[in-house]
């Protein structure tokens, strides 16, 4: 099982601790924070943008194909109507210039399956609980 850990800092700001790394939440100031970090949810897209991107960068060094001009574009939408939510996401994978292809097709099965994406066809079970803080 993977861990992490995410402390408030101040207003709307936290700290996620990952593997040692660290990443700072935040909410745009235009809705009272301090814009010191992308929001939740934008980290939500840029999870799934990330997976692709990694995916198809494995996918292109296991056939030799270079990887420079590799990229990978998110836009988002959240719904409208209850519950709050990330309503549809589109994903662009921009490919190298020299990518053949012949391969387009192999090369989006793959990047269609990355895990972030599956966890979304398939949701994980999510169990929020409390802790006291000398347990956490």
């Amino acid at each position: 099982m993977s861990d992490m850990l995410v402390r408030h800092e101040q207003g709307d700001r936290f700290t996620i601790s990952i593997r040692g790394h660290e990443i700072t939440i935040d909410q745009p100031t235009e809705d009272g924070g301090g814009d010191a970090g992308p929001t939740p949810s934008e980290l939500f897209v840029a999870s799934l943008a990330g997976c692709v991107g990694f995916f198809a960068e494995r996918f292109l060094v296991r056939h030799h194909i270079e990887t420079t001009g590799l990229g990978v574009h998110a836009t988002y939408e959240y719904s409208e109507d209850s519950p709050s939510r990330v309503a549809s996401i589109d994903v662009g994978l921009e490919i190298p210039e020299s990518f053949p292809q012949s391969k387009l097709p192999a090369l989006m099965k793959v990047v269609d399956h990355c895990t972030v994406h599956n966890s979304l066809r398939q949701a994980p079970q999510v169990r929020i609980s409390t802790l006291s803080a000398s347990t956490a």
